[in-house]
């Protein structure tokens, strides 16, 4: 992982704040006040430190530490039903069975809830900590981002989200291509959690993806 050691710290605030500012989208839809993202956020990760609250960061900001360029609006978090009543400040907007999508302040909160065997098995075996602006905070490692992507891909493509699955498959490649992971035990984890056919396709995928980054390694021949 020496590639995200070399980057300076990631300002999460400030990566928010710049997101939230260059959405066009957000600009017609409502007026966002951005001057208080930064402070917001660190004041929510300097909450989960003090009242010990177990989690795991994940998502868009969590691939900022193994990935340049990724833009997020909102924070990602892996973490147990019980221990999201320790932050009644999360104001709950919707819930299902594994997630959660809630308000701290102006800063959206998405929550991967444990009770989904595979968010447990990533918050307890694909875990390490990274040093952000903010504070060191426990993050998915490359393989457990890689987990959580691979795992969302069959229903992105059964919603017909095309957008999104382009999205996620160019980080899958771009962390594969950068980090060069053993792929087979990803693949014997996602068989847990993952149908026959599920899993087939995510296979196939990540095939695909493997050729692109043959034929990137090879390049364009010149002058032919």
């Amino acid at each position: 992982m020496s590639a995200a050691n070399l980057r300076p710290s990631v300002h999460i605030g400030n990566v928010i704040r710049n997101a939230v500012v260059f959405n066009f989208r957000t600009w017609r839809e409502k007026a966002v006040n951005t001057d208080n993202l930064p402070q917001t956020v660190a004041r929510l990760f300097a909450l989960l430190k003090e009242r010990q609250v177990e989690y795991l960061l994940v998502g868009g900001v969590a691939l900022l530490q193994y990935v340049e360029g990724r833009n997020t609006e909102d924070i990602d978090l892996i973490m147990a039903l019980p221990a999201l009543k320790k932050l009644p400040e999360i104001e709950v907007a919707s819930q299902d069975n594994d997630f959660v999508r809630g308000r701290f302040d102006e800063l959206q909160v998405d929550i991967l809830l444990t009770r989904n065997p595979l968010f447990e098995s990533v918050r307890l075996r694909y875990a390490t900590r990274q040093p952000f602006a903010e504070q060191e905070i426990p993050c998915a490692t490359v393989e457990g981002l890689l987990l959580l992507k691979l795992y969302a891909l069959p229903s992105l493509y059964r919603q017909g989200s095309f957008a999104r699955v382009g999205l996620y498959e160019s980080d899958i490649a771009t962390l594969i291509h950068d980090y060069q992971p053993q792929l087979e035990p990803l693949f014997d984890e996602l068989a847990r959690h993952l149908s026959h056919t599920d899993l087939a396709a995510v296979r196939d995928v990540v095939a695909d993806i493997q050729q692109r980054i043959q034929r990137f390694g090879k390049g364009f021949d010149q002058g032919k």
